[in-house]
């Protein structure tokens, strides 16, 4: 598991992190003397409604170097899902222990494959991270993985043959972002069996290709039998998991996670945003449901430079004029 990341944060409104939905993410800009100062979700807006063409804040900048792109991704149907729908007290049963996908799971999982594909974000994403539970590295790799693995090619698979029951075709990790496994973005922790994982050393074999490293028990040490984790507290380690992020260069990531963890770690965001946008971050998912994010650092947590980002004005120095500009330039490029 990453090692804790302090945070703290009122109710609603974390000052460590902005998250916005592409579409919308035209991001006010936020400057602070003091890099953990909360701003005032008066003073910086995400809205950009005509009645407001007049207010400054109502468009918005950031660098770009302190943006991350999210495409958060809730797992596919479960056995679990389809039971506890039927009867609640179902998620209580030890029979969905570490809860599988369901072949209709797996339909999810290849129309969402499609999509990626279709609008190239398969191309874009540099990371795959997933929980480490059953249902959603199969959706991770079914969704981000390569195709039919070949016992001709020279790399582990992604998952094996039958992997955890599903009578899917072994997936090969040819061609495709690599994925990592990550204990912070698990499903509530606690008393329903389906949100248990197995030990890492049963895992291994069947998703030879994920890294586990981070995963610092080999059994589940973090699921207990008779206390279930608060809203409260699966919020604020979403939000260390948000931050935690920003300890990784990828710029592009794919997460797959639970509903539960997307739904209370977003309901932390939005607060300083039209009410309407606050509503498009927090809605829960559905199974399967992929949703992209722009994450953004106004706190300094990250400290990554610019690769696009050009100086200008060589020489450095005072305006010149032209000739004179010129022969410096020449003098630089020759030393």
């Amino acid at each position: 598991m990453p090692p804790p990341i302090s945070c703290a944060f009122p109710s609603s409104f974390f000052a460590g992190s902005l998250l916005i939905p592409p579409a919308r993410s035209h991001l006010a800009s936020l400057s602070s003397s003091s890099p953990r100062r909360l701003i005032s979700p008066a003073a910086v807006r995400c809205s950009s409604a005509l009645s407001d063409m007049d207010d400054v804040t109502s468009s918005s900048l950031f660098p770009l170097q302190r943006c991350k792109t999210v495409h958060l991704v809730r797992h596919a149907q479960g056995i679990h899902n389809v039971e506890g729908e039927k009867d609640y007290k179902a998620y209580m049963s030890p029979e969905l222990f570490d809860a599988h996908l369901t072949p209709l799971g797996w339909d999810q999982v290849d129309n969402l494959r499609k999509h990626v594909k279709a609008c190239s974000l398969s191309e874009k994403i540099e990371l795959v991270i997933t929980s480490p539970l059953m249902r959603t590295m199969q959706t991770a790799v079914g969704v981000f993985g390569g195709d039919a693995y070949s016992d001709g090619d020279n790399v582990p698979p992604l998952m094996v043959e039958n992997g955890g029951n599903s009578e899917r075709p072994a997936i090969s990790s040819l061609n495709c972002p690599p994925f990592i496994a990550v204990e912070y973005c698990r499903e509530h922790l606690g008393v329903h069996p389906c949100d248990q994982r197995r030990s890492i050393s049963e895992y291994h074999p069947i998703f030879p290709a994920i890294d586990f490293s981070l995963v610092e028990n080999d059994e589940d040490m973090l699921w207990k039998p008779d206390v279930r984790e608060a809203d409260e507290e699966l919020a604020a380690r979403g939000v260390k998991f948000l931050n935690w992020l920003w300890t990784r260069k990828e710029k592009e990531i794919a997460v797959v996670s639970h509903s539960g963890f997307l739904y209370h770690t977003l309901k932390m965001f939005g607060s300083d945003c039209h009410p309407i946008i606050k509503k498009e971050i927090g809605k829960h998912f559905a199974n399967c449901e992929l949703r992209s994010m722009v994450l953004v650092d106004r706190s300094m947590l990250g400290s990554d430079s610019s690769c696009s980002n050009y100086p200008g004005m060589i020489p450095r120095g005072p305006d010149l004029p032209s000739d004179i500009a010129h022969e410096e330039t020449e003098k630089e490029s020759v030393n």
